[in-house]
């Protein structure tokens, strides 16, 4: 018995060695991404963070089933300093249990981003929330903060934005002569959407905030990007100082465009933005935007994606979450999208591809495995 339990130990030891040993070096898209666990990392929705040399990768914790979709846990975050590899660091954000709280168990949470504020060194978390059994109506961009990159987050609250504020590039001429759209019947009613039928009609009580994302430019100025007026619209808009508010500075982008799933970066002066159609949970073209600054006139350059007709159609069946720029490489920039699994939420699988370049505008092209020495060629 003695022997038997020894040659049981043994065997634990070696495996949990083999286990700790194994060391991923390669993206595989569209596989099961583990952490240093060997479990499936579950941040879906993600926006990465890098601080102090370590990326941190925070994400929606999704559950098994549809149930998965709306929020169970929280925001879940995990870290690395390779890319490749990463560590479990927890639940950053968790959901109440609380039912008069706006983030209770069961509300919607899509999208989390984080960045840091070098002023009052604090991390803020910025999400797309829905009040729990009120579907997609409620449309409210949610703020958290916290004194440690991994959390805990502590909830400050969520709200529609802007109300009561023009923007930068509508004027109070343009929201007189903006019409009243009834239903979709309506005649024109894409044309009513793009001079602001829908902007008008929410400007008291504030503008719609659902798919974000953040931004912070090299003078430390924060950017707040969503998807808006019944998602017809995005919206960029100047973070406060302290990244913890909207500022009254902010811009309608691409009106009556259909455009989610923003994910922004800077290259050369110039701000690229990847965003998608939209289709709810099915796949769709991707498109790309370009502007000389964050809260000037942007571009549609089309589809970036080259690759065959459904690679095309379908952005590699995914859609744009974030890019990331790698620590020490030039030009390096990496595309992160979701494969969405609404029947079965926690088996969503993640996409990474290196953005590449011809002729100074970035495109996306699928491989199946890389590494990032791809970026020294």
């Amino acid at each position: 018995m003695k022997k038997y339990f020894s040659f049981l130990f043994v065997t634990f030891i070696l495996f949990s060695c083999t286990k700790e040993d194994k060391k991923q070096s390669e993206f595989i898209s569209g596989e099961l991404f583990l952490d240093s666990n060997n479990e499936h990392i579950n941040a879906h929705g993600a926006g990465f963070l890098i601080h102090d040399n370590t990326y941190y990768w925070f994400g929606q914790h999704m559950v098994s089933g549809k149930e998965g979709n709306k929020a169970m846990v929280g925001v879940r975050v995990y870290s690395s300093t390779d890319l490749y590899n990463w560590k479990n660091e927890g639940v950053a954000l968790k959901m109440k249990e609380d039912s008069s709280s706006k983030l209770q168990i069961g509300s919607v949470l899509e999208r989390p981003k984080v960045i840091f504020n070098k002023k009052t060194k604090k991390f803020v978390m910025w999400f797309h929330h829905e009040l729990k059994d009120q579907g997609y109506k409620a449309a409210l961009t949610g703020v958290a903060v916290a004194d440690n990159v991994s959390g805990p987050y502590k909830y400050i609250n969520s709200f529609r934005i802007h109300a009561n504020v023009l923007p930068q590039n509508f004027s109070k001429e343009d929201y007189d002569n903006a019409a009243e759209i009834k239903s979709r019947k309506d005649k024109n009613w894409k044309e009513k959407v793009v001079k602001g039928a829908f902007f008008k009609r929410d400007f008291k009580g504030g503008q719609m905030s659902r798919d974000m994302t953040l931004f912070v430019d090299d003078d430390e100025t924060g950017y707040h990007i969503t998807a808006s007026e019944e998602n017809q619209t995005l919206l960029i808009s100047k973070l406060s100082d302290d990244y913890l508010s909207l500022t009254k500075e902010y811009i309608r982008v691409f009106p009556g465009g259909r455009n989610e799933a923003p994910a922004i970066f800077k290259r050369n002066g110039k701000y690229f933005m990847f965003s998608s159609g939209l289709t709810g949970w099915k796949p769709n073209p991707a498109r790309l935007s370009v502007a000389d600054s964050m809260l000037g006139k942007w571009t549609s350059l089309g589809n970036p994606v080259i690759g065959t007709t459904e690679e095309k159609a379908t952005t590699f069946h995914s859609q744009s979450t974030y890019v990331i720029p790698v620590i020490d490489k030039k030009d390096a920039f990496i595309f992160v999208a979701d494969r969405w699994r609404p029947k079965n939420a926690i088996d969503g699988r993640y996409v990474f591809l290196p953005v590449q370049f011809k002729d100074n505008v970035p495109y996306l092209e699928f491989k199946e495995k890389w590494d990032l020495s791809i970026f020294d060629k």
